[in-house]
């Protein structure tokens, strides 16, 4: 019950983030890149020069079926959580990507919220300790507030959205 309502506090303090003029800062990176620490958007990995590894890393990706049809059946009882740092190779590569699984399936862009973290993997409001935040990317399931599931990086699997479809497809076979 606890852990419930930290989840719904969280997502109240998300959405008055969201109107908020700014909701992330620019961090300076020691080779002089920039890393982004706060709530993060899609649109801005795309348009901004700094990040030109999202286009490139877009290339040669099919999802994966199960994550296909998981997220088409059950995408709307679902919000997903991500976490990753723009520093991280992991996340540079996984993120396009998760972001095109996404786009086969119409998932709405406001069922996700993205936090870029520093390189010590922390976040505003502690939400990295909050939630057991260790690699990036992670991204958490969540459904009615609550995780459900998480991926870590690539996964159990070494492909990130084979456990992400498993995860999603289980709403469908258990009581969340």
């Amino acid at each position: 019950m606890k852990r419930l309502f930290f989840c719904t506090l969280l997502a109240i303090g998300f959405c008055l983030n969201l109107t908020a003029q700014t909701s992330y800062e620019v961090i300076v990176d020691r080779d002089g890149s920039k890393i982004l620490k706060g709530i993060i958007t899609r649109d801005l990995l795309e348009k901004d020069t700094s990040f030109n590894w999202y286009a490139s890393n877009l290339k040669g990706y099919s999802p994966n079926a199960d994550a296909l049809n998981g997220l088409k059946k059950f995408g709307d009882s679902i919000q997903l959580l991500v976490f990753m740092g723009t520093w991280c190779d992991d996340s540079r590569y996984i993120i396009p990507k998760f972001y095109s699984l996404l786009d086969a399936t119409a998932f709405p862009k406001e069922k996700i919220t993205m936090i870029g973290v520093d390189r010590s993997k922390k976040s505003h409001s502690n939400l990295t300790d909050a939630l057991n935040i260790i690699n990036v990317p992670t991204i958490l399931v969540m459904k009615k507030g609550r995780e459900v599931g998480r991926v870590v990086e690539f996964g159990k699997y070494g492909t990130f959205d084979k456990e992400l479809g498993e995860i999603i497809l289980s709403i469908g076979t258990t009581a969340h």
